[in-house]
C-alpha cells in the first residue's frame, strides 16, 4: 500500500431546521394559541483517532464530508429531529490544520481522541417562543442557522521514539533492517526509500521502542527539494535522533559537510529539532580497515566538535548496531525514571504546601 501522509478535505456541518408557525386547533378549543415547535440542530463533524488506521489513503478519493441537516419544527410543539453527526476516522498522530488560516486546530495523539472541526447550526425557534400578553397569536418563527464549512489539511506525523537522519544512501534502511523486523527497500543507488518505514526494536520482553526510517534529506529539503521535505515532519515527534553518516562515501563527499548540511535543513524547517538529543552513527565502517576507520572516526568527531554520544557501525554486517540499540533503550529507561522522580517530587512539594 502506498504511504499517504497528507490530505485536504472539505467538511460541511448540517444547518439547523426552521422553526414552525403553528396554532393549536382542536374541537371545542377555538383559540388554542401558538404551538409551533423548534427546528432540530444540524449535525456536526468530528475527527477521531483510530489505532487501526495507518495512512490517510482513504481520503485520496473521498474529500467531502457532510453532516445531516436538522428537521423543521412542526405543530403541536413538536421539535424537529437533530441531524446526525459525521465522524471521520484518521490514524493516531494526525494533525488537523485550517487551510484558510494555516492554524493548527488540533492534534490527535491517542486512540479515541476526538476533535470537533465543524459545528452544526442551531435549530430555529417556533412561534410558541414569541407569545406574550401583548401578542397572543405571533406569526413569527426563525430559520435554522447555517452549519460551519471548512477546508482542512490532514497531516500524519508518525509516532516513533527514534528517528533516522542522513543523506541518501547513508545506510538508514539497512540499519533499520539490521535492528528490527522491518523490511524497507535496499539498493545501491540513492533515494531507494520513497516513504517512511517503522520498525520495532525489541531489546527484551516488555522493553522495546519504535524506530523510523525516512527518505534521505538533501540540501534545500526544508524548501521542498528532494523527498525529505515531505517527511521531515515524521521525526518532529521523536525523542531521539540518530544521525547516520557514510564513513566512505562513493562520491567523496565530506561526512562533516553532510552533517552540517542536514543541521542547516533542520534549523530552517524547525529549530526545535536541533534541541533534541542527536547521536552520531558513522556507518559503513566495514569498507575501511581498522586503523583507517578509527582515525577517520576521530577526525570527524573532532571536526564537528561533537558532544553527544557517537558510534561506528556496519549496518550491512550488523556490526556495532546492537550495542547502539542497547544504549538507546538505556537512554529511554533513564528518561522515564527521571520523569517519574520529577513527578513524585512535584507531588511531594504540593502535599507539603497544603499541609503548611
Amino acid at each position: 500500500m502506498k504511504f499517504v501522509d497528507e490530505a485536504v478535505i472539505t467538511v460541511f456541518a448540517g444547518s439547523g431546521g426552521n422553526g414552525c408557525v403553528g396554532f393549536r386547533r382542536e374541537k371545542f378549543i377555538p383559540l388554542g394559541g401558538p404551538d409551533g415547535g423548534d427546528g432540530g440542530d444540524g449535525g456536526s463533524v468530528f475527527i477521531e483517532a483510530d489505532e487501526n488506521l495507518n495512512t490517510l489513503i482513504d481520503f485520496r478519493h473521498m474529500r467531502q464530508f457532510r453532516a445531516q441537516r436538522g428537521e423543521n419544527g412542526m405543530g403541536r410543539q413538536m421539535y424537529g429531529k437533530a441531524g446526525e453527526d459525521v465522524i471521520i476516522r484518521v490514524p493516531i498522530g494526525t494533525e488537523i490544520v485550517n487551510v484558510a488560516t494555516d492554524e493548527i486546530i488540533g492534534d490527535l495523539m491517542q486512540h479515541g481522541d476526538r476533535l470537533l472541526v465543524a459545528r452544526g447550526g442551531d435549530g430555529g425557534k417556533g412561534n410558541v417562543h414569541f407569545k406574550s400578553s401583548l401578542n397572543r397569536a405571533p406569526r413569527k418563527a426563525t430559520s435554522g442557522a447555517t452549519g460551519e464549512e471548512r477546508d482542512l489539511r490532514l497531516e500524519l506525523k508518525l509516532l516513533a521514539d527514534v528517528g533516522l537522519l542522513g543523506f541518501p544512501n547513508a545506510g538508514k534502511s539497512t540499519f533499520v533492517r539490521a535492528v528490527s523486523a522491518a523490511t524497507p527497500k535496499v539498493a545501491d543507488y540513492p533515494f531507494t526509500t520513497l516513504h517512511p518505514h517503522l520498525g520495532v526494536v525489541s531489546v527484551e520482553p516488555y522493553r522495546s521502542f519504535v524506530i523510523a526510517d525516512i527518505p534521505g534529506i538533501i540540501e534545500g529539503a526544508a524548501e521542498g527539494a528532494g523527498l525529505g521535505s515531505l517527511f521531515l515532519r515524521h521525526v518532529q515527534r521523536t525523542r531521539l535522533l540518530l544521525h547516520l553518516v557514510d564513513m566512505a562515501p562513493f562520491d567523496d563527499v565530506d561526512p562533516v559537510y553532510q552533517v552540517r548540511a542536514i543541521e542547516a535543513e533542520l534549523r530552517q524547517y524547525d529549530p526545535g529539532m536541533l534541541a533534541k538529543p542527536r547521536w552520531l552513527v558513522m556507518n559503513k565502517g566495514d569498507l575501511l580497515d581498522e586503523a583507517t576507520r578509527d582515525a577517520r572516526a576521530r577526525q570527524i568527531v573532532e571536526a564537528l566538535d561533537w558532544r553527544e554520544p557517537w558510534f561506528v557501525s556496519s549496518a550491512i554486517g550488523r556490526e556495532g548496531t546492537w550495542p547502539i540499540m542497547l544504549q538507546v533503550q538505556r537512554f529511554f529507561d533513564e528518561t522515564k525514571r527521571d520523569a517519574a522522580e520529577a513527578a513524585l517530587d512535584a507531588a511531594e512539594r504540593e502535599r507539603m504546601a497544603r499541609d503548611v
